[in-house]
């Protein structure tokens, strides 16, 4: 397996020239998040893996090896992403329990090195003893994005349609119960979080949205709709709120399919809606910000940089409808 940096270029990533790939041959992208030290860091769920990223020269190490991989015959979940917390790397776990062929718990793990992780939460065992309102065909879930909030990590549910809150310490508790919305990517500000939604099949427009609510008092309403199967959220500079649609979703494929190659996009929000920043990208399923560069990971593995504007935005309070 070669991990290298690609020399910088337009290609089927996107199709705007603010669009340039990092990074390739990560074999599948997940999750990701900016470590302390200021580098980027992803999910390898085939192979249950976590990289390090050089964000300037693409410059990819191995950062911890070990976690659950994908289950083949579900061929979803496995590492779902990844977030520090006190200098602490924490890996989130999915779809990797017996009640999908799996033998391994389903939950927040936390790095304790290169080669060895603790688990610190199951959150399958919860989700089972705990089922949602919604309908749902995976007694435990299926957890997609984590983020550190207060009093410990946010966690999304895509499947049991919820937010949970997880402490280091492993306790576990609801946070917020949506209907069939699918919530996926995560960002946190404070006591504010931002919740990106896919909407249920087969994904439409209108259905993607980003909500947020307080931490407190949990009344999600939304900020701009429009992006089709939204998988991830991030505030920019000047408060400008980023939204990543992996895009058109083929009707008639299973549950849990990815959306068309080539038919993603990365949005602001905007007066309720998004305007498109680049689009063109190819199945992304997640994305950070650095400085006023955004860093989007792939589901074929590659890592593209896309430049945003430095012109002032309004903040995403003036955007919400």
């Amino acid at each position: 397996m070669t991990l290298v940096p690609a020399t910088p270029s337009l290609g089927h990533g996107g199709s705007h020239s603010n669009v340039k790939r990092l990074v390739t041959g990560l074999g599948r992208g997940g999750g990701s998040t900016v470590g302390p030290d200021g580098a980027l860091y992803v999910t390898k769920p085939l192979v249950g893996e976590i990289v390090r990223i050089d964000p300037r020269t693409g410059a990819v190490s191995l950062f911890a090896d070990g976690l659950p991989p994908i289950v083949p015959a579900v061929d979803l979940g496995g590492v779902t992403d990844v977030i520090f917390r006190h200098g602490t790397a924490y890996a989130l776990v999915t779809l990797v329990g017996k009640e999908t062929g799996g033998n391994d718990v389903v939950g927040l793990y936390r790095i304790d090195g290169r080669h060895k992780s603790t688990v610190v939460a199951d959150i399958g065992a919860y989700s089972i003893a705990n089922p949602p309102d919604t309908d749902f065909a995976v007694p435990s879930g299926l957890q997609f994005a984590i983020e550190n909030g207060p009093g410990g990590f946010l966690v999304t549910d895509g499947h049991h349609n919820r937010v949970l809150r997880v402490t280091a310490r492993g306790a576990i508790s609801e946070v917020v119960a949506f209907g069939n919305d699918v919530p996926t990517g995560l960002e946190v500000s404070g006591q504010q979080v931002w919740v990106a939604e896919a909407g249920p099949i087969p994904h439409l427009p209108q259905d993607g949205r980003v909500v947020t609510f307080g931490v407190r008092h949990p009344q999600p309403r939304t900020v701009a709709a429009g992006g089709r199967l939204l998988v991830d959220v991030e505030l920019g500079r000047h408060g400008a709120l980023y939204a990543l649609a992996q895009g058109v979703w083929p009707i008639g494929n299973p549950e849990g399919s990815p959306a068309t190659p080539d038919t993603g996009q990365l949005l602001r929000a905007h007066r309720g809606g998004f305007d498109v920043v680049a689009k063109g990208l190819d199945r992304p399923t997640s994305m950070e910000i650095i400085g006023n560069t955004a860093y989007v990971l792939t589901l074929d593995g590659e890592v593209w940089t896309v430049e945003l504007s430095k012109r002032a935005h309004q903040p995403w309070v003036s955007v919400a409808v």
